[in-house]
């Protein structure tokens, strides 16, 4: 092939790929790709519900006494954080940008290819003339005959390319004509833009956290909750072996947003403190501290800034902060070393938790024939300040997790798994609930209730997943 007609692909080559960028990606830019739209699917290292999730009002009636009973419930903790409209703004004007520079490179390629055509279309147009002439002046009859066989073939072969040129300058007049009107939709959205960046962001993150302060206050006071709903798993991110922990600081209020992992159940000793939730999904910006002594099991909790962990073979506590170990205490008469562990083993024998209440560990003795220990601990002292025994085999249990001075209890680590039992330590009673929860990695070695975030944080066979709560509230009152 000539070197005419393999500039003549190139271009025909060049206008496929425009055609083709224009069939895929133009409709779905401006929202042609069909008669329903669709809402984007929800991001899974996304940890913050839709508005969808807010306070909602159960019911509202009369008590005997005439007074009025209502019943809310309570939102996760950071519903107010992170505007999804701004973030969807900055990735459509993005997204239309990188369009903008597709379309400039796109409009200086194919212009420079058009100019060549334009070059090359007098040569095409008189190939015929010129091997007229040749065979003419050479005077042979058999080389006529040829050279006008060739000529037809060519003439044949360049009116198609001809009448692509033509069509090719309409198509160059219509990607113009597209460059303007994506230049005006940039402009519209960076007027939006400016519009949206007219407030200050400072301020408005200052109001965020003061109305998330003010709902923390009126969480309070609204007392605590029942649990009666798990919500359907978020999962933040896969790593890690197949038991672990992972948790942030459960102490209210705080404003540390520390996330710390602990891979292991079994003699491990490095913990990964990551500076924020967003560091941890994207595994960034952490530093590792080496404990003095390895852990057990996989119940371990951070409170007030201090980890709190099992020594491993042993039933000793360790208060572990800044490096440090601040105090070590033996809880008295557990059992250790897989002698009561939780129905997966793990060495979960200990398993120290805290709620709204304060610094709770939930284990089990000889004296009390395996059944579940629920004692709450000073943080300070770690001595043990009030027990109670609950009934519950230990063994029988998948995992257990304590909400407002309640022990929750699943009755599997597998699938299927749903929290079937509960024990009220301010009733000293227990009841039977079914609950269920999607075990969607079907292996949960770690469940623990985190009252800052309203939610339960989880470690389901090497992904670390999130489950929002929903508690009952009643609101009584005098009037």
């Amino acid at each position: 092939m000539s070197v005419p007609m393999l500039k003549i692909g190139a271009v025909l080559s060049t206008m496929a790929m425009v055609t083709n960028w224009m069939s895929q990606t133009l409709p779905s830019l401006v929202g042609l790709n069909g008669p329903s739209r669709r809402a984007p699917p929800r991001d899974s290292s996304g940890l913050y519900p839709g508005s969808e999730e807010g306070w909602q009002v159960y019911s509202t009636a009369s008590d005997p006494d005439g007074r009025c009973v209502c019943t809310v419930v309570a939102p996760a903790q950071n519903l107010c954080k992170r505007d999804p409209r701004s973030r969807q703004l900055r990735v459509l004007t993005e997204q239309v940008q990188n369009v903008s520079q597709s379309l400039e490179v796109v409009d200086l390629r194919t212009s420079r290819d058009l100019q060549y055509v334009r070059e090359s279309e007098p040569l095409l147009r008189g190939q015929i003339h010129t091997n007229i002439t040749f065979v003419f002046v050479n005077g042979s009859d058999l080389a006529l005959s040829w050279s006008l066989a060739g000529a037809e073939g060519a003439d044949v072969s360049a009116a198609p390319l001809l009448s692509v040129v033509d069509q090719y300058r309409v198509d160059v007049q219509s990607l113009g004509a597209l460059r303007a009107e994506l230049r005006n939709l940039t402009l519209l959205l960076a007027s939006i833009q400016d519009q949206v960046g007219a407030y200050d962001y400072e301020e408005l993150q200052q109001r965020v956290l003061l109305l998330e302060s003010r709902l923390h206050g009126c969480m309070n006071k609204l007392g605590c909750g029942r649990l009666t709903a798990v919500s359907s798993p978020i999962t933040v991110r896969a790593s890690g072996s197949r038991f672990g922990s992972w948790m942030t600081d459960a102490m209210i209020p705080s404003s540390d947003s520390r996330v710390w992992s602990m891979d292991g159940y079994y003699k491990g000793r490095r913990v990964m403190e990551f500076r924020t939730m967003a560091d941890f999904t994207k595994g960034q910006n952490f530093v590792q501290h080496l404990l003095p002594q390895p852990w057990a099991g996989t119940g371990h909790v951070v409170y007030n800034g201090s980890l709190y962990y099992n020594k491993h073979q042993s039933n000793i506590l360790y208060h572990f902060r800044s490096r440090t170990v601040v105090l070590q205490r033996s809880l008295s008469g557990a059992g250790y070393n897989n002698t009561f562990p939780y129905s997966w083993g793990g060495s979960s024998d200990i398993d120290l938790m805290a709620d709204e209440m304060g610094l709770w560990a939930v284990y089990t003795s000889i004296p009390n024939a395996g059944n579940i220990l629920v004692s709450r601990l000073d943080p300070v002292t770690l001595e043990v300040m009030q027990s109670w025994d609950t009934g519950f085999p230990k063994r029988s249990a998948g995992e257990a997790f304590m909400i407002c001075g309640t022990l929750y209890v699943t009755n599997s680590h597998l699938a299927g798994a749903k929290v079937h039992f509960a024990y009220h330590t301010n009733t000293s009673a227990y009841e039977y609930t079914d609950i269920p929860f999607h075990n969607q990695y079907s292996h949960i070695s770690m469940m623990d209730y985190n009252p800052r975030e309203r939610a339960l944080f989880t470690w389901n066979n090497g992904h670390q997943v999130l489950y929002n709560v929903t508690l009952f509230h009643v609101i009584r009152s005098d009037g």
